[in-house]
């Protein structure tokens, strides 16, 4: 079985750490030069690279992070806080509760509080 690995191309790399570190509760691990941090805390690990920004309009992505936690308002807030934005508001669906966000740098994420069933609720 393969190992996933994500990859976050970011024009800030100190922004960005201190965003998905104070923002979304990850925590620094390796770093490789000064061109990639490795951030820990979740099943699989994030590395967020450097790279030149790029100029284009922020689009709902076909592939984005979803982040399961526990306490949907308080980990909305604390994202917000880190300079998160809002995508949407906090939405119930048949496996919990949903809210879009897009980092600072443009890419989107959702937070998801899952019911006791979670994905199972809706599953075939």
């Amino acid at each position: 079985m393969p190992r996933l690995l994500v990859n976050i191309d970011v024009p800030d790399l100190a922004a960005a750490e201190a965003f998905y570190t104070q923002g979304l509760g990850f925590v620094p691990g390796r770093r490789f030069g000064t061109a990639v941090t490795e951030l820990t805390g979740g099943e699989t690990p994030l590395y967020l690279i450097a790279r030149p920004e790029r100029d284009y309009a922020r689009h709902w992505t076909p592939m984005h992070l979803d982040l399961v936690v526990d306490d949907l308002e308080a980990a909305a807030a604390q994202a917000e806080a880190a300079g998160a934005v809002p995508e949407g508001g906090l939405c119930s669906a048949g496996y919990g509760r949903i809210a879009t966000f897009a980092d600072p740098f443009g890419h989107g994420f959702c937070l998801i509080q899952f019911s006791a069933e979670g994905y199972d609720a809706i599953a075939d």
